[in-house]
């Protein structure tokens, strides 16, 4: 099957005046199939989150020296001006940040906000747009729908902002969904909500998914293969119970044993959980 997604070579270096630039990313590659869940874990600062924002156009211009290719659809992504970007961001690519008030603006609707991106990208008048906004809304599980289309990002709450964010992401069927870190700012039961929306979505619309995250559980919960960042190099890869049980890599090891008890819970890993325990 062709790849939805090919980077090859992906560096980031950060201009400084006082030094040689420093490579945020270090000539990553990998592929995301359609349909594909592919995950992007590693500690704070391996470079995970500036090559997702690299792929976007999304790291400032004066200090970011990039280079590589990430083809996308016939396109490279990392040649496109910021006009054919703003096409692409949001139709045919999406995000969802790991801090959804931020991603919200305070004074406006959460339903006119998600009407936004669909008018943006298409030829649709606006009262079609505010209605399928709604049905967006009623999609990711936020009910009454028409209600939450009305209120404003801070009289809902972390989870229901999430959700909202993800409405609007998906909002013009895109093909691939970027997520950051988007279960970081939830409790418990709200983060293992909005991973099974992920699934359910993922499996009803064919969505390729890349999910950057830097804990087991959420990787092990969604992803067909994970990639282990670690000072901006990705040093292994294979699915989760592959690097579980078998790491070549003794950081891999320590990232991936730290699987708590919530592993137990999810459909992807119970029996990781149980051996820990076991082996404690």
């Amino acid at each position: 099957m062709e790849n939805l997604l090919e980077v090859r070579n992906l560096t980031v270096r950060y201009r400084s005046s006082f030094a040689e630039p420093d490579a945020a990313v270090g000539g990553i590659s990998f592929d995301v199939a359609p349909g594909e869940a592919v995950g992007i874990m590693g500690e704070s600062g391996s470079g995970k989150t500036t090559a997702a924002r690299a792929l976007l156009g999304l790291l400032p211009k004066d200090r970011a020296e990039i280079s590589g290719s990430a083809k996308f659809g016939g396109l490279n992504l990392l040649a496109l001006d910021e006009r054919a970007l703003q096409k692409i961001r949001g139709s045919a690519i999406s995000m969802v940040y790991q801090e959804p008030t931020l991603a919200l603006s305070p004074v406006m609707r959460v339903g006119d906000q998600i009407a936004e991106v669909i008018h943006a990208h298409s030829q649709r008048d606006w009262k079609r747009c505010r209605a399928e906004a709604e049905a967006m809304l009623a999609r990711v599980g936020l009910s009454p729908a028409n209600r939450i289309f009305c209120a404003y990002p801070h009289q809902l709450s972390g989870g229901q902002c999430q959700r909202v964010v993800l409405a609007q992401a998906l909002a013009c069927a895109p093909a691939l969904l970027i997520a950051d870190e988007p279960t970081a700012h939830l409790d418990a039961r709200s983060q293992s909500e909005f991973l099974d929306l992920l699934q359910s979505l993922k499996a009803q619309t064919h969505l390729s998914i890349l999910l950057i995250s830097h804990t087991p559980e959420v990787q092990a919960r969604l992803t067909d293969r994970l990639f282990v960042m670690k000072a901006g190099c990705i040093i292994e890869q294979g699915s989760f119970e592959q690097l579980y049980r078998n790491p070549a890599n003794s950081y891999t090891r320590t990232i991936l044993r730290s699987v708590s008890q919530k592993c137990a819970d999810s459909e992807r890993a119970p029996e990781f959980a149980a051996e820990e325990q076991l082996t404690r």
